[in-house]
This record gives C-alpha cells, structure tokens and sequence, in this order.
C-alpha cells in the first residue's frame, strides 16, 4: 500500500471514530441536562478551572441553569447548583439519589465504613452509627459537657504561647479532636502527644490534598494515572494508616469488652459485631467499623478545627468585629465561667459571626458525590441509574450558598466582604 493509501486509511478510520463518538454523545444525552460538549477522552477538563471548580460551577450554572452535565474525563457528572435545586433533591428525591460516587483515591475504604460506602452495608451502618452517637451526647448536653471539659486545656495552651506568634492548625485543632476521641475511644489526648500531633498531620495533609487540581485529575483519569507517582498515593497512605490506627484501638477494646457496660462508641459497635457473627451474610467486621471509626474521627475533627482556623484569620483582619464580640462575651459570660449553649440566646453577635464566617469562607461549597440507585426524572430532564463503574452518572451537590447572588437580601452580586451582622444567608 502507498504511503498515499495510508493517510486516506488512516484519515478515514479517525473520521470513522470521531462520527461514532459524536453520535454515541448525542445519543446518550438526549435526556441529560445541557452543559458544555465534551471532547473526545478529556471531557470538559480543559474547560474548567480546575484550581477554583466551585467557580466554574457558578459560571456554567449562568450559562445552562442550576442542573447541568459535565465530562471529567470520560465519567458523566451531572451538576447541580444552588440552593433551591439542591434543597429539592435532598428533600424530593433522597431516596432515588441515595447512592454514594466512586472516589477511587479511597479504595482502601470500598463499601466499609460511612463516607465512601456503596455497598449493601452503608445504610445499616449509617443507622447504627447516628443511634450510637445520640445515645452518647451527639446534639445533646451530653457532648457539651465535653467540650466545657476540653476549654480549660485549650486555654491552656493558649496562655503558653505568652502572646507570641504562632500557627493555631495544631492548638485548635486538638480541642475537637479530643471531643470526637472521647465518643469515639473513651480516650484524651494531651496537647504534645505525638500521636494526636501525627493523626491531626494526616487530618489536614488529606483535607487539603483533596482540594488540589491533581485529585480531581486523578478520579477522572485514574486508570490512566493510578501507576504514576503523584499526590493521590499520599492520600491513599493517610487513609490505610488512619485506618490502621483505629483498627489497633478496636483491637484494644475487644480485649477488655464488657457487654453490659459499653464504654464508647467502639465498644456499640463491635457488640453489633458480636450479635452479627452468626448470620450467613453479617453486616459488621474489624475493617468495616475500623474505617466507620476512621471516617467519623477525621470529619468530625478536620471540620470543626479548619473552621475554627479560619474564623482566627478572619477577624484578625476585621479587629472591629473581635472588639465587639470581646465586650459580649464579657458581659454574658464574664471571666469567671465556662460558656454554655443556653448563652447563645443572649449573644446575638456571637451568633452572627459564627454563620458569616461559615459563609464567608465558604469551606465545603460542594457535597460528596451522590449516584442514582434508579433512572429518574428531575426537573423534566433524566438522570439515569449507575449500571456499572464505566457508565457512572455521580450526582455533584454544588452548594453555593454563601456566594450565589440569588440567596442574598438585595438579590444584588457576590459580596466578598466580610458583613457584620448576618443578614440571613444559609
């Protein structure tokens, strides 16, 4: 064959393909919401910010309304944005939507624990888990005993700073990370322990990984990238070693269980363990309450403490503000006492700030990824049910409440300065 015969061979089989491809496209997104059209193995990569996706969710939210499709790659994600859209499904459709996305950076947690489960074990455990948490304080007094336990410690610490500059990631952060301990192990960490210095390292190694252009690539591409070195395997080594952390204190807890008494909420959960180990299929295991454990132990501090870091960033740069909370805070509470829950009724301000440094810094503007257990209809367009690993349709909950222009009073635009007084954003 001619080198001629060659191109035209060759021109005609990557037509070929490129006419497959555009119409396999059509084809399936007949019924999908609109959004950009994808290119052939990048998707809609290229068009994204990928260091600031919530604005770019924002902007094609302006462009296809607050339901549209995207392409990471070559997995389909329909987005939805805004807090009406996102209000609607949760209340309207959580059931049709109940499914968990694939994050292939945590394979290490596949169908256990709470976060990353999809499998037939995540409903079971979620209920146990809120169950044992509200029988142990969780949105009760109990859980702030606590916290009013943990301050003197935390002031503590503060006071050994003499005033000095110095990085809070740490000092704040051993405070909630105490407080889940205790629901979690019965167990209190001191402020230099080098354990908690070690499992809040991974805390906030993970928190900001996560974020980074490079995670997003990779669940995109991770066929492609799994065997390159990269940012990803660092995640994936915190997430085996926070595991294998709390599968020793499981471990611990087994030795000295007493059924009667059940001391946190390691000790519920392997007594449902106990009660399973004689079914055909029992829903319990060490690797799923080790990653269940895992799971509430690094939400339940990372998010706590990065809002309590920021919210230090924040008023420094507003001193006006911190003047104006100190003098309410010295006249409800005073310097002899501990706060209390029932003292939000009487600071007002107090609970101004807290809401607007939430929205202010806009910590988790999206949700995790959600998939459809069943093809359904929202908002006249379908969304079809995950049929398999390939042809996956994860669902991404796009909140942006705190900057999307038609939640604010005025309906005016975006307004980054940091208010006051709340004026009633979510």
């Amino acid at each position: 064959m001619t080198a001629l015969g060659i191109t035209v061979a060759l021109l005609v089989w990557v037509t070929a393909l490129l006419c497959a491809f555009l119409w396999k496209q059509m084809y399936n997104s007949r019924k999908l919401p609109p959004g950009p059209f994808p290119l052939p193995i990048v998707g809609n990569v290229l068009q994204l910010e990928l260091k600031n996706i919530p604005k770019s969710f924002t902007r094609l939210a302006e462009r296809f309304g607050p339901v549209f499709t995207v392409y990471l790659g070559s997995n389909r994600v329909v987005v939805l944005h805004g807090y009406q859209a996102v209000k609607e499904v949760l209340l309207q459709h959580k059931n049709e939507f109940s499914g968990r996305g694939e994050y292939h950076m945590y394979r290490a947690h596949k169908n256990q624990g709470i976060t990353f489960n999809n499998g037939p074990t995540w409903k079971e455990t979620r209920r146990s888990a809120l169950t044992i948490l509200r029988d142990f304080g969780m949105g009760k007094e109990g859980n702030e005993a606590r916290i009013q336990r943990e301050i003197p410690f935390l002031l503590d610490a503060l006071r050994k700073t003499n005033g000095q500059p110095f990085d809070p990631t740490f000092v704040v952060g051993y405070a909630p990370c105490n407080v889940i301990a205790d629901i979690l192990f019965r167990k209190r960490f001191d402020y230099e322990d080098r354990t908690s210095l070690r499992l809040q390292t991974l805390f906030n190694e993970n928190l900001y990984l996560i974020s980074t252009p490079w995670l997003l690539l990779y669940n995109s591409f991770s066929s492609f990238l799994n065997y390159l070195p990269g940012s990803h395997r660092k995640v994936m080594k915190n997430v085996s070693e926070l595991k294998d952390y709390a599968l020793a204190r499981l471990k611990e807890h087994q030795q000295s269980l007493a059924p009667s008494c059940p001391r946190d909420f390691t000790d519920c959960l392997l007594m449902e363990m106990e009660k399973e180990k004689y079914k055909a299929e029992p829903g319990y295991n060490l690797d799923n309450i080790a990653a269940t454990v895992a799971d509430l132990f690094f939400a339940g501090t990372v998010t706590t403490s990065a809002t309590l870091k920021y919210g230090l960033l924040v008023l420094m740069k507003h001193p006006e503000v911190e003047e104006k909370l100190h003098e309410e805070i010295d006249r409800v509470i005073g310097p002899n006492r501990i706060p209390s829950i029932k003292d939000k009724l009487e600071m007002p301000y107090m609970d101004a700030v807290v809401h607007e440094i939430q929205r202010f810094t806009n910590l988790l503007p999206s949700n995790l990824n959600h998939e459809a257990t069943q093809d359904t209809v929202f908002r006249g367009y379908v969304i079809p049910k995950v049929r398999c690993e390939l042809d996956c349709t994860p669902l991404v909950l796009s909140y942006q409440l705190s900057h999307y222009p038609a939640r604010g009073e005025d309906g005016g635009p975006k307004d980054n300065s940091f208010w006051q007084m709340w004026l009633g954003h979510p």
